[in-house]
Protein backbone atom coordinates (compact mmCIF):
# COMPACT_ATOMS: atom_id res chain seq x y z
CA UNK A 1 0.00 0.00 0.00
CA UNK A 2 1.32 3.46 -1.00
CA UNK A 3 2.44 5.79 1.91
CA UNK A 4 -0.60 8.58 1.94
CA UNK A 5 -0.01 11.85 1.80
CA UNK A 6 -0.54 14.27 5.41
CA UNK A 7 -3.74 15.45 3.13
CA UNK A 8 -5.59 12.33 3.42
CA UNK A 9 -4.92 11.66 6.65
CA UNK A 10 -7.38 13.87 7.61
CA UNK A 11 -10.98 15.18 7.12
CA UNK A 12 -11.08 19.13 6.73
CA UNK A 13 -15.00 19.34 4.99
CA UNK A 14 -18.17 18.32 6.61
CA UNK A 15 -20.89 17.91 4.25
CA UNK A 16 -20.41 15.06 1.25
CA UNK A 17 -18.59 16.16 -1.80
CA UNK A 18 -21.01 14.12 -3.84
CA UNK A 19 -23.87 15.51 -5.07
CA UNK A 20 -26.42 12.79 -4.54
CA UNK A 21 -25.26 12.13 -0.86
CA UNK A 22 -25.79 15.74 -0.79
CA UNK A 23 -29.40 16.10 -1.48
CA UNK A 24 -30.00 13.13 0.98
CA UNK A 25 -28.42 15.17 3.64
CA UNK A 26 -30.25 17.99 3.12
CA UNK A 27 -34.02 16.08 3.03
CA UNK A 28 -32.77 14.15 6.30
CA UNK A 29 -32.07 17.57 7.98
CA UNK A 30 -35.25 18.20 9.33
CA UNK A 31 -35.37 14.75 10.45
CA UNK A 32 -31.99 15.57 11.84
CA UNK A 33 -32.76 18.17 13.63
CA UNK A 34 -35.49 16.72 15.43
CA UNK A 35 -33.26 13.88 16.66
CA UNK A 36 -30.84 16.56 17.77
CA UNK A 37 -33.49 17.86 20.56
CA UNK A 38 -34.92 15.10 21.80
CA UNK A 39 -31.78 13.30 21.83
CA UNK A 40 -30.26 16.45 24.11
CA UNK A 41 -33.07 16.08 26.48
CA UNK A 42 -32.25 12.05 27.27
CA UNK A 43 -28.82 12.89 26.87
CA UNK A 44 -28.73 14.99 30.01
CA UNK A 45 -30.45 11.57 31.63
CA UNK A 46 -27.40 9.64 30.34
CA UNK A 47 -25.32 11.63 31.99
CA UNK A 48 -27.38 11.93 35.37
CA UNK A 49 -27.26 8.48 35.55
CA UNK A 50 -23.83 7.59 34.44
CA UNK A 51 -22.56 9.93 37.45
CA UNK A 52 -24.93 8.08 39.85
CA UNK A 53 -24.34 4.56 39.13
CA UNK A 54 -21.04 3.21 40.37
CA UNK A 55 -18.60 2.01 38.36
CA UNK A 56 -19.75 -1.80 37.40
CA UNK A 57 -21.02 -4.17 34.76
CA UNK A 58 -24.34 -3.15 35.61
CA UNK A 59 -23.68 0.55 35.29
CA UNK A 60 -22.35 0.15 31.66
CA UNK A 61 -24.75 -2.19 30.27
CA UNK A 62 -27.09 0.52 31.42
CA UNK A 63 -24.66 3.55 29.70
CA UNK A 64 -24.08 1.85 26.74
CA UNK A 65 -28.21 0.50 26.36
CA UNK A 66 -28.96 4.42 26.77
CA UNK A 67 -26.07 5.35 24.31
CA UNK A 68 -27.91 3.60 21.56
CA UNK A 69 -30.97 5.22 22.07
CA UNK A 70 -28.82 8.80 21.42
CA UNK A 71 -27.13 6.65 18.11
CA UNK A 72 -24.32 5.26 19.31
CA UNK A 73 -24.05 1.79 18.88
CA UNK A 74 -20.38 -0.23 19.89
CA UNK A 75 -19.50 -3.71 18.78
CA UNK A 76 -16.50 -6.01 19.83
CA UNK A 77 -15.08 -8.38 18.45
CA UNK A 78 -14.42 -11.13 21.49
CA UNK A 79 -14.59 -9.91 25.03
CA UNK A 80 -12.88 -13.08 26.52
CA UNK A 81 -9.73 -11.39 24.40
CA UNK A 82 -9.41 -8.55 26.49
CA UNK A 83 -6.51 -8.83 28.88
CA UNK A 84 -7.65 -8.43 33.00
CA UNK A 85 -3.63 -8.19 34.02
CA UNK A 86 -2.65 -5.69 31.80
CA UNK A 87 -2.24 -2.00 32.90
CA UNK A 88 -1.71 0.31 29.59
CA UNK A 89 -4.39 -0.12 26.52
CA UNK A 90 -3.20 1.15 23.23
CA UNK A 91 -5.71 2.43 20.62
CA UNK A 92 -5.77 4.85 17.88
CA UNK A 93 -7.19 7.83 17.80
CA UNK A 94 -10.34 8.77 15.31
CA UNK A 95 -13.03 10.80 17.46
CA UNK A 96 -13.36 12.93 20.62
CA UNK A 97 -15.12 10.41 22.36
CA UNK A 98 -13.18 7.27 21.66
CA UNK A 99 -12.11 6.59 25.36
CA UNK A 100 -16.22 7.13 26.14
CA UNK A 101 -16.30 4.14 23.96
CA UNK A 102 -13.70 2.16 25.19
CA UNK A 103 -15.25 2.89 28.73
CA UNK A 104 -18.45 0.80 27.75
CA UNK A 105 -16.90 -1.81 27.38
CA UNK A 106 -14.68 -1.56 30.05
CA UNK A 107 -12.98 0.40 33.09
CA UNK A 108 -10.06 2.74 32.42
CA UNK A 109 -8.98 5.70 32.59
CA UNK A 110 -7.52 8.00 30.04
CA UNK A 111 -4.88 10.90 31.31
CA UNK A 112 -5.79 14.73 29.43
CA UNK A 113 -2.64 15.78 28.04
CA UNK A 114 -3.87 18.79 27.34
CA UNK A 115 -6.47 21.70 28.57
CA UNK A 116 -6.92 22.87 32.21
CA UNK A 117 -8.44 20.24 34.75
CA UNK A 118 -11.38 21.27 35.90
CA UNK A 119 -15.17 20.13 35.89
CA UNK A 120 -15.21 20.54 31.94
CA UNK A 121 -12.40 17.22 32.04
CA UNK A 122 -14.05 15.38 35.25
CA UNK A 123 -17.92 15.25 32.74
CA UNK A 124 -15.95 13.84 29.80
CA UNK A 125 -14.55 10.98 31.53
CA UNK A 126 -10.94 12.01 31.26
CA UNK A 127 -8.16 11.64 34.55
CA UNK A 128 -6.73 14.68 35.71
CA UNK A 129 -2.80 15.04 36.52
CA UNK A 130 -2.62 18.11 37.41
CA UNK A 131 -0.71 20.69 34.92
CA UNK A 132 2.83 18.52 33.47
CA UNK A 133 5.78 20.54 31.93
CA UNK A 134 6.54 17.49 29.62
CA UNK A 135 5.77 14.27 28.18
CA UNK A 136 8.17 12.71 30.43
CA UNK A 137 6.87 13.54 33.73
CA UNK A 138 3.38 12.53 32.92
CA UNK A 139 4.81 8.99 31.65
CA UNK A 140 6.81 8.98 35.17
CA UNK A 141 3.29 9.97 36.82
CA UNK A 142 1.59 7.46 35.11
CA UNK A 143 3.78 4.64 35.89
CA UNK A 144 3.87 5.45 39.34
CA UNK A 145 -0.09 5.22 39.16
CA UNK A 146 0.34 1.85 37.03
CA UNK A 147 2.18 0.64 40.60
CA UNK A 148 -0.40 1.51 42.45
CA UNK A 149 -2.03 -2.04 43.82
CA UNK A 150 -5.80 -1.65 42.39
CA UNK A 151 -5.66 0.82 39.82
CA UNK A 152 -7.55 0.51 36.92
CA UNK A 153 -5.78 0.19 33.85
CA UNK A 154 -4.92 3.18 31.42
CA UNK A 155 -6.32 4.09 27.63
CA UNK A 156 -3.55 5.68 25.88
CA UNK A 157 -3.13 7.15 22.34
CA UNK A 158 0.42 7.10 20.99
CA UNK A 159 -0.59 9.38 17.98
CA UNK A 160 -1.97 12.29 20.43
CA UNK A 161 -3.74 13.28 17.73
CA UNK A 162 -6.71 12.43 15.83
CA UNK A 163 -6.86 10.76 12.22
CA UNK A 164 -10.03 9.62 9.92
CA UNK A 165 -8.89 6.06 10.57
CA UNK A 166 -8.86 4.97 7.06
CA UNK A 167 -5.72 5.47 5.42
CA UNK A 168 -2.62 5.67 8.09
CA UNK A 169 -1.06 5.99 11.42
CA UNK A 170 0.54 8.96 13.07
CA UNK A 171 3.88 8.00 14.10
CA UNK A 172 3.39 6.96 17.78
CA UNK A 173 5.14 8.86 20.69
CA UNK A 174 7.42 6.70 22.83
CA UNK A 175 6.56 7.71 25.98
CA UNK A 176 3.51 5.87 26.36
CA UNK A 177 5.45 2.44 26.01
CA UNK A 178 8.06 3.37 28.88
CA UNK A 179 5.08 3.05 31.46
CA UNK A 180 4.33 -0.18 31.29
CA UNK A 181 6.91 -3.26 29.66
CA UNK A 182 3.13 -5.15 28.62
CA UNK A 183 0.64 -3.29 26.61
CA UNK A 184 -2.56 -4.27 24.86
CA UNK A 185 -3.53 -2.72 21.31
CA UNK A 186 -7.37 -1.84 20.47
CA UNK A 187 -8.04 -0.92 16.98
CA UNK A 188 -11.15 1.32 16.95
CA UNK A 189 -13.32 1.78 13.45
CA UNK A 190 -15.44 4.34 13.31
CA UNK A 191 -18.20 4.55 10.52
CA UNK A 192 -21.25 7.33 10.07
CA UNK A 193 -23.18 7.69 7.10
CA UNK A 194 -23.14 11.26 5.23
CA UNK A 195 -20.11 12.62 7.10
CA UNK A 196 -16.81 12.45 8.81
CA UNK A 197 -16.55 10.75 12.05
CA UNK A 198 -14.23 13.76 12.82
CA UNK A 199 -13.43 17.31 11.20
CA UNK A 200 -9.70 18.86 12.16
CA UNK A 201 -9.93 21.61 14.60
CA UNK A 202 -13.55 21.10 15.38
CA UNK A 203 -14.62 21.52 19.20
CA UNK A 204 -15.53 18.53 21.13
CA UNK A 205 -19.09 20.18 21.38
CA UNK A 206 -19.84 20.49 17.76
CA UNK A 207 -19.06 16.88 17.40
CA UNK A 208 -21.54 15.73 20.10
CA UNK A 209 -24.20 18.07 18.24
CA UNK A 210 -22.97 16.44 15.14
CA UNK A 211 -22.90 12.94 16.75
CA UNK A 212 -26.45 13.36 17.84
CA UNK A 213 -27.98 15.07 14.48
CA UNK A 214 -26.71 12.07 12.61
CA UNK A 215 -29.38 8.87 12.42
CA UNK A 216 -26.10 6.40 13.86
CA UNK A 217 -22.47 6.29 14.33
CA UNK A 218 -20.81 2.95 15.09
CA UNK A 219 -17.79 1.95 16.61
CA UNK A 220 -16.10 -1.23 16.22
CA UNK A 221 -13.63 -2.25 18.67
CA UNK A 222 -11.14 -4.99 18.53
CA UNK A 223 -8.85 -6.32 20.99
CA UNK A 224 -5.54 -7.46 20.12
CA UNK A 225 -3.05 -10.14 21.82
CA UNK A 226 -0.71 -8.45 24.71
CA UNK A 227 2.61 -7.30 23.38
CA UNK A 228 5.60 -7.50 25.96
CA UNK A 229 8.71 -5.36 24.94
CA UNK A 230 11.53 -7.43 23.97
CA UNK A 231 15.03 -7.50 25.76
CA UNK A 232 17.03 -4.59 24.81
CA UNK A 233 14.33 -2.65 22.95
CA UNK A 234 13.68 1.27 23.37
CA UNK A 235 10.88 2.45 24.24
CA UNK A 236 10.59 3.77 20.62
CA UNK A 237 11.45 0.96 19.08
CA UNK A 238 8.71 -0.84 21.29
CA UNK A 239 6.26 1.58 19.77
CA UNK A 240 6.91 1.31 16.31
CA UNK A 241 6.01 -2.61 16.66
CA UNK A 242 3.03 -1.80 18.19
CA UNK A 243 2.03 0.87 15.69
CA UNK A 244 3.04 -1.78 12.95
CA UNK A 245 0.84 -4.21 14.40
CA UNK A 246 -2.34 -1.98 15.02
CA UNK A 247 -1.73 -0.71 11.10
CA UNK A 248 -1.90 -4.03 9.70
CA UNK A 249 -5.29 -4.94 11.74
CA UNK A 250 -7.10 -1.18 10.89
CA UNK A 251 -5.37 -2.18 7.16
CA UNK A 252 -3.88 1.14 6.52
CA UNK A 253 -0.40 2.53 6.43
CA UNK A 254 2.16 3.08 9.12
CA UNK A 255 3.28 6.55 8.37
CA UNK A 256 5.97 8.76 9.91
CA UNK A 257 4.05 11.92 9.45
CA UNK A 258 4.16 13.59 13.87
CA UNK A 259 2.05 15.58 15.65
CA UNK A 260 3.97 18.50 15.03
CA UNK A 261 3.73 17.86 11.68
CA UNK A 262 -0.47 18.15 11.66
CA UNK A 263 0.03 21.08 13.26
CA UNK A 264 2.61 22.48 10.98
CA UNK A 265 -0.25 21.42 8.49
CA UNK A 266 -3.24 22.92 9.47
CA UNK A 267 -1.39 26.40 10.36
CA UNK A 268 -0.60 26.82 6.81
CA UNK A 269 -3.96 25.97 5.43
CA UNK A 270 -5.35 28.71 7.89
CA UNK A 271 -3.15 31.49 6.31
CA UNK A 272 -3.02 29.85 2.63
CA UNK A 273 -6.66 31.17 1.93
CA UNK A 274 -6.27 34.54 3.59
CA UNK A 275 -3.22 35.55 1.80
CA UNK A 276 -4.32 34.37 -1.57
CA UNK A 277 -7.53 36.26 -1.00
CA UNK A 278 -5.96 39.34 -0.15
CA UNK A 279 -3.74 38.92 -2.96
CA UNK A 280 -6.60 38.88 -5.50
CA UNK A 281 -8.13 41.55 -4.10
CA UNK A 282 -5.06 44.04 -3.93
CA UNK A 283 -5.18 43.46 -7.53
CA UNK A 284 -8.71 44.53 -8.31
CA UNK A 285 -9.83 41.03 -9.38
CA UNK A 286 -13.56 40.35 -9.62
CA UNK A 287 -14.26 36.71 -7.38
CA UNK A 288 -15.61 34.35 -9.16
CA UNK A 289 -17.17 31.43 -7.77
CA UNK A 290 -16.59 28.79 -11.06
CA UNK A 291 -13.04 30.34 -11.05
CA UNK A 292 -11.97 29.67 -7.53
CA UNK A 293 -13.52 26.15 -7.72
CA UNK A 294 -11.57 24.97 -10.43
CA UNK A 295 -8.21 27.03 -8.95
CA UNK A 296 -9.28 24.94 -5.80
CA UNK A 297 -9.47 21.45 -7.08
CA UNK A 298 -6.02 22.04 -9.31
CA UNK A 299 -3.98 22.99 -5.93
CA UNK A 300 -6.03 20.15 -4.24
CA UNK A 301 -4.58 17.32 -6.77
CA UNK A 302 -0.62 19.47 -6.62
CA UNK A 303 -1.02 19.18 -2.80
CA UNK A 304 -1.83 15.71 -3.45
CA UNK A 305 1.12 15.32 -5.64
CA UNK A 306 3.55 16.95 -3.98
CA UNK A 307 2.26 15.50 -0.71
CA UNK A 308 3.37 12.01 -2.23
CA UNK A 309 6.62 13.52 -3.04
CA UNK A 310 7.39 14.44 0.08
CA UNK A 311 6.56 11.24 1.83
CA UNK A 312 9.55 9.44 -0.53
CA UNK A 313 11.96 12.19 0.67
CA UNK A 314 10.65 11.62 4.20
CA UNK A 315 11.95 7.76 4.26
CA UNK A 316 15.38 8.79 3.13
CA UNK A 317 15.77 11.47 5.56
CA UNK A 318 13.17 11.06 8.45
CA UNK A 319 14.96 13.52 10.42
CA UNK A 320 14.57 16.62 7.97
CA UNK A 321 11.05 18.74 8.68
CA UNK A 322 8.24 18.15 6.42
CA UNK A 323 7.96 22.09 6.36
CA UNK A 324 12.05 22.02 4.46
CA UNK A 325 10.96 19.13 2.41
CA UNK A 326 7.71 20.57 0.50
CA UNK A 327 9.86 24.09 0.27
CA UNK A 328 12.70 22.31 -1.81
CA UNK A 329 10.37 20.04 -3.53
CA UNK A 330 7.78 23.08 -4.70
CA UNK A 331 11.33 24.50 -6.48
CA UNK A 332 12.92 21.08 -7.81
CA UNK A 333 9.36 19.05 -8.50
CA UNK A 334 12.40 16.15 -8.38
CA UNK A 335 12.36 13.83 -4.90
CA UNK A 336 15.84 12.48 -6.61
CA UNK A 337 17.43 16.29 -6.80
CA UNK A 338 15.18 17.29 -3.42
CA UNK A 339 17.83 14.35 -1.36
CA UNK A 340 20.45 15.52 -3.02
CA UNK A 341 19.79 19.04 -1.94
CA UNK A 342 19.26 18.10 1.46
CA UNK A 343 22.07 15.69 1.70
CA UNK A 344 24.20 18.66 0.21
CA UNK A 345 23.70 21.86 1.64
CA UNK A 346 20.92 23.53 -0.68
CA UNK A 347 22.58 27.10 0.25
CA UNK A 348 25.17 25.89 -1.83
CA UNK A 349 23.88 24.01 -4.61
CA UNK A 350 21.53 26.86 -5.77
CA UNK A 351 22.71 30.12 -5.45
CA UNK A 352 20.20 31.75 -6.83
CA UNK A 353 17.61 30.31 -4.12
CA UNK A 354 18.53 33.60 -1.76
CA UNK A 355 18.89 31.93 1.32
CA UNK A 356 15.30 30.13 1.03
CA UNK A 357 16.62 26.73 1.97
CA UNK A 358 18.42 27.31 4.53
CA UNK A 359 17.06 25.61 6.97
CA UNK A 360 17.41 22.52 5.11
CA UNK A 361 21.26 22.87 5.34
CA UNK A 362 21.15 23.24 8.65
CA UNK A 363 18.53 20.24 9.42
CA UNK A 364 21.35 18.11 6.86
CA UNK A 365 24.51 19.00 9.57
CA UNK A 366 22.13 18.19 12.25
CA UNK A 367 21.34 15.07 10.58
CA UNK A 368 24.87 14.37 9.85
CA UNK A 369 26.30 14.68 12.90
CA UNK A 370 23.73 12.68 14.63
CA UNK A 371 23.95 8.72 14.82
CA UNK A 372 24.21 8.27 11.27
CA UNK A 373 27.25 9.83 10.52
CA UNK A 374 29.46 5.97 10.89
CA UNK A 375 27.37 4.39 8.69
CA UNK A 376 26.76 7.44 5.99
CA UNK A 377 28.72 7.32 2.91
CA UNK A 378 31.26 10.46 2.99
CA UNK A 379 29.87 12.76 0.53
CA UNK A 380 31.87 14.63 -1.87
CA UNK A 381 31.68 18.69 -0.83
CA UNK A 382 30.34 21.18 -4.20
CA UNK A 383 32.97 21.96 -6.62
CA UNK A 384 34.51 25.89 -5.27
CA UNK A 385 33.81 26.58 -9.23
CA UNK A 386 31.92 25.79 -12.34
CA UNK A 387 34.05 23.28 -14.13
CA UNK A 388 34.66 24.65 -17.46
CA UNK A 389 34.53 21.49 -19.44
CA UNK A 390 30.86 19.56 -19.62
CA UNK A 391 32.86 16.41 -18.83
CA UNK A 392 34.18 17.97 -15.41
CA UNK A 393 30.66 19.17 -14.42
CA UNK A 394 28.86 15.74 -15.41
CA UNK A 395 31.68 13.64 -13.52
CA UNK A 396 30.87 15.93 -10.14
CA UNK A 397 27.57 15.37 -10.73
CA UNK A 398 27.57 11.53 -10.97
CA UNK A 399 29.45 11.36 -7.95
CA UNK A 400 26.98 12.82 -5.68
CA UNK A 401 24.52 10.78 -7.30
CA UNK A 402 26.30 7.82 -6.63
CA UNK A 403 26.94 8.95 -3.24
CA UNK A 404 23.72 9.79 -2.48
CA UNK A 405 22.05 6.03 -3.73
CA UNK A 406 25.14 4.08 -1.48
CA UNK A 407 23.42 6.50 1.70
CA UNK A 408 19.73 5.24 0.93
CA UNK A 409 20.81 1.89 0.17
CA UNK A 410 22.40 1.75 3.74
CA UNK A 411 19.52 3.57 5.46
CA UNK A 412 17.52 0.70 3.49
CA UNK A 413 19.52 -1.83 4.69
CA UNK A 414 19.78 -1.14 7.95
CA UNK A 415 16.19 -0.09 8.58
CA UNK A 416 14.90 -3.81 7.28
CA UNK A 417 17.70 -5.91 8.92
CA UNK A 418 19.03 -6.87 5.66
CA UNK A 419 22.80 -6.85 6.69
CA UNK A 420 22.06 -9.95 9.08
CA UNK A 421 20.56 -11.69 6.47
CA UNK A 422 23.66 -10.63 4.01
CA UNK A 423 26.11 -12.09 6.27
CA UNK A 424 24.26 -15.52 7.18
CA UNK A 425 23.83 -15.90 3.38
CA UNK A 426 27.67 -15.48 3.29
Amino acid sequence: MATPGIEQLFEFQRLPKDGFLLLLFLLYAPVGLCLLLLRLFIGVHVFLVSCALPDSLVRRFIVRGMWSVLGVFVKQNDPRLRDRNVKVYICNHVTQFDHNIINLLTSCNTPMLEGSPGFVCWARGFMEFGLLSSRSEMAESLKRYCSMEGSLPLLLYPEEETTNGRMGLLKFSSWPFSVSDSVQPVALFVKRPFIPANIEESSWILELLWTLFIPFTVYQVRWLPTVSRQDGNSSQEFGNEVQELLAMELGVVSTQITRADKAEHLKRKRHIAPRTINSNQSLGARPRSISLGFMAGNSMVEDVRISGMVQQVKEVLPHVPLSVIKRDLVQTNCVDTTITNLLEGAEEVNSNSSGVLSGAAIQTSSLNAVGDTASAPALKPNAKSFGKYPGDRHMSLQDRKEALYEYARRRYIEKHGLNRQTDNTQ
